[in-house]
């Protein structure tokens, strides 16, 4: 089925213990599609200002992916971010941002993506995402993510949007900060009750969680590897894969689902052992389908 995302296009400059990687094609779109791509076609919509040095048609070559809702906006500049990791490399610090682009109109949704059956909003502000889910005419599935500073200066907009939407993705930090609860289990049930179907909490090295609107639990843990170089997109790489694998299977039932979350887990492993795009673009379906057959076995007692 067809699956939409809409998100940001990024000049990345990201510095981790293993090096620096200097102004390099990043964004959520741009990995969540890349990622997707392997399991079902994927519509994109986003914007870059005329200063984008990435041909994203040659970045997507080979791969499934509808350009029709790029757009490059003359006289605007593209995203930038810059960012550094150390120690563990849990969590980002962000070392400069410039939203350029993103700062104005969001892109225009062309009328080829309006029958769209399955949305996936990444990380904007939820007014932006509300105003794009009307503008779709009745998606099967919507699931959103989210960050801290909307919770923070947009409170009122983000419990708006979970009113609309059927899943949230979010990490775990987000979830606490959202609901003041420490217990994530607690979390995730109370933000189920604020709208969305099922609520999925990312914990970084420690795996998933998984809560439904109906008690029903689901945890896995993150996939081992010992090659991290680069975290950024883990999250939208684990977001790409699972709606990937929800939009061909053409369902989000308890068991897809959790099929769903073991091809994002195996998806954003393979993302980290890199700079940018490097390893999702080098990867095979061969090496998730052999990343997802070694966790299975892993989890199994």
């Amino acid at each position: 089925m067809s699956l939409l995302v809409t998100g940001s296009i990024g000049i990345d400059t990201v510095t981790t213990p293993f090096g620096t990687s200097e102004a390099c094609l990043g964004g959520s779109a741009v990995y969540f599609s890349m990622a997707a791509s392997w399991f079902t076609p994927v519509r994109f919509l986003g914007v870059v200002g005329d200063d984008c040095p990435f041909d994203l048609h040659k970045t997507f070559s080979g791969r499934d992916v509808d350009l029709t809702g790029l757009e490059v906006r003359a006289g605007s500049k593209t995203f930038r971010w810059q960012g550094s990791y150390v120690g563990a490399m849990n969590d980002a610090n962000t070392d400069s941002v410039e939203l350029n682009v993103l700062e104005e109109a969001p892109a225009t949704l062309p009328d080829s993506y309006t029958d769209t059956e399955f949305l996936f909003l990444a990380n904007t502000a939820p007014a932006l995402q509300s105003q794009l889910i009307d503008k779709v005419n009745a998606p099967k599935l919507i699931v959103a993510d989210t960050m801290n500073l909307w919770i923070d200066i947009a409170r009122a907009d983000f419990e708006a949007l979970l009113k609309k939407i059927d899943g949230l993705v979010l990490n775990e930090g987000e979830a606490r900060m959202f609901t003041g609860k420490d217990n994530l289990v607690a979390a995730a049930k109370a933000i189920c009750k604020e709208g969305p179907k099922f609520v999925i909490v990312k914990k970084g090295e420690h795996g998933t969680l998984l809560m439904t609107k109906n008690n029903e639990c689901f945890v896995l843990p993150a996939y081992p590897t010992d090659k991290v170089k680069d975290p950024t997109g883990a999250g939208d790489s684990f977001a790409g894969g699972m709606m990937g694998y929800l939009a061909n299977a053409g369902n989000y039932e308890l068991n897809t689902l959790k099929q769903a979350i073991a091809c994002g887990t195996v998806v954003a492993s393979l993302n980290i052992e890199n700079f940018s795009l490097d390893a999702l673009q080098n990867a095979t379906i061969d090496d998730i389908n052999n990343r997802l057959n070694t966790l299975k076995e892993m989890i199994q007692f």
